[in-house]
């Protein structure tokens, strides 16, 4: 099967829905109520806009105030216009789809919702494209601050290529959170050319470990997990085709910085939260195994105080200079409380040397 035939079917897939409902399984609703910030900005959004919304997860970082932010696989535009409170009106939503009839409906509410938030002018923008090829609707190098998507990555069939196209248009510093459907082991090429499971989100699902490689090719040298969460499949006839495979539905964040090392290196430093992140008073969680209590002093590796000093977090935490090299680091996974599944093995994918 060629790539455009896939691509082909995924889009008359989701251009024959009318709503969540007619989805055939759960993998692309999201699990969990979303945070209270993005509730208290869901009633302004349009009904038909969230009646056709589909998601895994809630992909939606904080700390977007005045950001750029791209929007992979935007569909209706739910998840656009619920950034585009975040940011405010001096920042910028970008939406990317393929398919004809959702970009419709989110192009269609786009002046509504600008006189729901109270702007003087639209600060979001649609395009119909595709996430493998985003230089040709104009999205340019190191111009976005973030990029999210929300259980649309598995339908793509050049994966690498949508992750190249991410890491070209991240600025330095920018970060990448999105959730999807992973699997535990690769898809046989007839599963993943089913369309009703391509479609609804299983046969295109990424295996763990091929995910973690294709980040360290282009450059991700280490990404971390927020969440990670087992699936039902539901449906019957899917539990018969591929229900010996697990899926989880994983939201990964993982920010374009070239000083990243495959493993966690311990250079005696040491990170303090401020608890200026809205929602995040007393605590805020890096990653699944990374959580900062407000003031209160951590031992953190090389990586995780790039995260946190070189970026837009940089804002809200303070960390010591690099003293002097100690040798990898022991507390990551550790010391720090990493997050562990039944084995006991750390669940995060926080430098292989040490969770």
């Amino acid at each position: 099967m060629s790539e455009m035939s896939t691509t082909e079917q995924v889009k008359e897939y989701y251009g024959k829905l009318q709503s969540k409902n007619d989805l055939m399984s759960g993998a692309c609703c999201a699990l969990d109520s979303p945070p209270a910030e993005i509730r208290a900005i869901l009633p302004y959004i349009a009904d038909e806009i969230k009646e056709k919304y589909y998601g895994c997860g809630s992909p939606l970082p904080p700390l977007l105030r005045g950001m750029t932010v791209l929007d992979l696989g935007c569909g209706t535009g739910r998840d656009v216009y619920v950034v585009s409170k975040l940011v405010g009106e001096s920042g910028h939503v970008i939406g990317v789809d393929m398919t004809t009839e959702q970009i419709e409906v989110a192009k269609k509410y786009q002046e509504e919702q600008r006189k729901s938030f109270g702007y003087d002018k639209s600060n979001v923008t649609f395009h119909q494209g595709y996430i493998e090829d985003l230089k040709t609707i104009g999205i340019e190098d190191n111009s976005i601050d973030v990029v999210i998507s929300n259980c649309v990555i598995n339908l793509s069939s050049n994966k690498e290529q949508v992750f190249r196209e991410i890491y070209r248009v991240l600025k330095p510093g920018g970060e990448l959170y999105f959730s999807d459907v992973f699997a535990d082991r690769r898809i046989s090429e007839d599963l993943t050319n089913d369309p009703v499971l391509r479609g609804e989100c299983f046969g295109g699902a990424l295996y763990v470990e091929d995910f973690r490689r294709l980040m360290t090719k282009i450059g991700w040298a280490d990404f971390r997990y927020t969440k990670v969460q087992e699936f039902d499949l539901g449906n019957e006839n899917m539990k018969r085709k591929i229900g010996f495979v697990t899926f989880t539905s994983r939201t990964v964040r993982a920010f374009k910085l070239d000083d990243l090392e495959d493993i966690c290196e311990d250079y005696g430093q040491v990170a303090y939260y401020n608890g200026r992140i809205p929602g995040h008073t007393h605590f805020f969680d890096l990653d699944d195994h990374h959580r900062f209590f407000t003031n209160r002093p951590m031992l953190v590796c090389g990586n995780t105080s790039s995260m946190l000093s070189n970026t837009r977090f940089a804002k809200v935490f303070k960390v010591t200079d690099r003293i002097e090299h100690f040798g990898a680091f022991a507390g990551c996974g550790t010391d720090s409380g990493s997050a562990t599944n039944e084995s006991g093995k750390a669940t995060s994918s926080c430098a292989p040397g040490c969770c």
